[in-house]
């Protein structure tokens, strides 16, 4: 992987944007060499070097939106009196889904950036779950203008099995198509490892479209035999362990180990352990599925950097881990360090323990003081195809029934994961369809297709959820997205599955045919068109 920090232009010696570049490349020499000032001075701070792990103190010069040098620089257009201040890289998130913050994506910048989040790499496949390639350029084309890198991984399973009922499917064709943008930095998580494993001649075709890029992966338990042809199929890394020693075998096998903490899913502190001297240079965080409501009130990165230092790791080694680590692992070769030549793409914190953000600068701009942005942020249009994509038949009674003989085994939630298990069960009763045993917190959950209004409905038996009363009811259902139900009785379940469709999506509960709770998310049925704070 190329270390150095930003690649030639790619663009001709004849294009006038070479001019420019040749210009800037010249001025920044100049002023590093003290021939001219800088447009701003970053003075007196200690510098966060992700290369020795040192704090340096020094003044901090940036022109054009680089990093022109560190030293002593007593002139400036404008200088900013930073003393006691540390500056580190904004923070990289390494595998994060936007659609699960459940904001489309300037303002969850709005949210992220205050919290000194510098870049996401995000893999949009529940959008392509529900609207393929174009709903994936729709969200492409709201990212552009941000103070924020958005970089994509491009989803590599859609649909994620066989067995999925999705809305849309990506071919190998259109995946090459998105890994030739410039924000395309990997193939996304390779859900369909049986599909690895069995060597399935589609996703050699994905595998081979993405051969200069990274190809990330989704290994839950993969372990021994199974995890060697996992990674030796051309995979780079995972953030599904859950164990320590599932953790181990993926860093042996060569794989960049993401450590996950997410809103549901919370590994960090299980998997901590394995960063040592040996292995930290191969680790990095990622919060995999973060929603508003934690974005808002506990932050981003910036929490998963305090759970890190608060389990004992160096808070510098944890910084890198968040910045240096990811951007050299996706070839993101200008950010992700505070060096001449690097974007200056900046957090300032007041302390480091504690990763207390007062700002955080993009190109070299402050962006947010404070804890709020201050800068606008570009304003985007919604497709009207995004708007409409709950296509639901008419879901009767009748559809939710549930034979006895159908009934034997349940799905088990486990909390603080997202994998379930499957458990046998003999629910109570005599007759030949099965009800909820509220007393043995047996529900009814059922699965209706909402992309095409074919009418199938799934019925089956849930534990875990310990609702008494009621039902819920959710537009956003991991991969295919269709909408997915839980109560005690079958008239709450209608009930709330007609809410849910009503609005083009979203998140219900009811209670006695009462809408006790209504978040509505009608841009695919995964995010809402609202402000962070309503949403959360």
């Amino acid at each position: 992987m190329q270390d150095t920090p930003r690649p030639n232009p790619p663009y001709p010696a004849d294009d006038p944007r070479f001019n420019k570049w040749r210009w800037q490349w010249r001025r920044r020499i100049a002023i590093a060499q003290h021939r001219y000032p800088p447009h701003l001075v970053l003075a007196g701070a200690r510098i966060l070097n992700v290369f020795t792990d040192e704090l340096v103190e020094a003044d901090l010069a940036i022109d054009a939106g680089m990093i022109v040098g560190i030293g002593v620089f007593p002139e400036a257009t404008e200088r900013l009196e930073l003393s006691g201040r540390i500056i580190a890289p904004s923070f990289i998130d390494a595998h994060f889904h936007l659609e699960s913050s459940l904001l489309w994506p300037p303002e969850l910048a709005r949210i992220v950036v205050p919290h000194g989040t510098g870049a996401i790499v995000t893999d949009p496949h529940e959008m392509a779950n529900v609207a393929g390639l174009d709903g994936i350029e729709a969200m492409r084309a709201s990212t552009l203008g941000l103070p924020l890198d958005v970089r994509f991984t491009v989803p590599s399973c859609v649909p994620a099995s066989e067995h999925e009922s999705p809305g849309a499917r990506l071919s190998a064709q259109e995946i090459a198509t998105m890994l030739d943008w410039p924000e395309a930095v990997a193939l996304g998580e390779m859900m369909d490892y049986p599909g690895v494993l069995d060597a399935d001649q589609e996703i050699a075709a994905k595998i081979w479209a993405a051969r200069s890029k990274r190809v990330d992966g989704h290994a839950p338990g993969v372990r021994g035999d199974a995890l060697q042809a996992y990674a030796g199929s051309g995979i780079s890394s995972d953030h599904e362990s859950v164990t320590l020693e599932e953790g181990r075998e993926k860093l042996r096998a060569g794989m960049m180990l993401m450590l996950r903490e997410g809103s549901s899913e919370k590994n960090l502190r299980d998997l901590l352990p394995l960063v040592t001297d040996a292995t930290y240079p191969r680790t990095c965080f990622c919060s995999d599925d973060r929603d508003c409501h934690d974005l808002l009130t506990n932050g981003h990165v910036d929490e998963i950097l305090r759970t890190a230092i608060g389990g004992g790791l160096d808070p510098v080694r944890a910084i890198r881990m968040a910045t240096w680590n990811p951007a050299r692992h996706y070839g993101m070769p200008e950010v992700g360090a505070v060096a001449p030549g690097y974007r200056a793409n900046l957090v300032v914190l007041r302390d480091l323990a504690s990763v207390d953000v007062e700002m955080t600068l993009f190109d070299g701009r402050v962006v947010a003081r404070e804890g709020e942005m201050t800068t606008d942020l570009p304003k985007t249009v919604i497709p009207d195809a995004l708007r409409w994509s709950v296509k639901l038949a008419p879901i009767r009674r009748s559809d939710l029934a549930l034979r006895r003989e159908d009934a034997t085994r349940a799905i088990e939630v486990i909390p603080g994961q997202i994998v379930t298990r499957g458990i046998d069960v003999t629910p109570p009763g005599a007759g030949e369809t099965v009800s909820p045993a509220i007393g043995e917190d047996l529900l009814k959950i059922a699965c209706v297709e909402r992309h095409h209004a074919t009418g199938r409905v799934g019925v089956a038996l849930v534990r875990g959820f310990g609702l008494t009363s009621g039902a819920i009811a959710s537009s956003i259902a991991h991969d295919a997205h269709n909408i997915v139900a839980a109560g005690t009785n079958d008239e709450d379940l209608l009930s709330a599955i007609a809410t849910v469709a009503g609005s083009q999506g979203g998140l219900v509960v009811v209670e006695g045919g009462r809408v006790l709770a209504h978040l509505e998310l009608p841009i695919a049925g995964l995010m809402s068109d609202g402000p962070a704070s309503d949403v959360a």
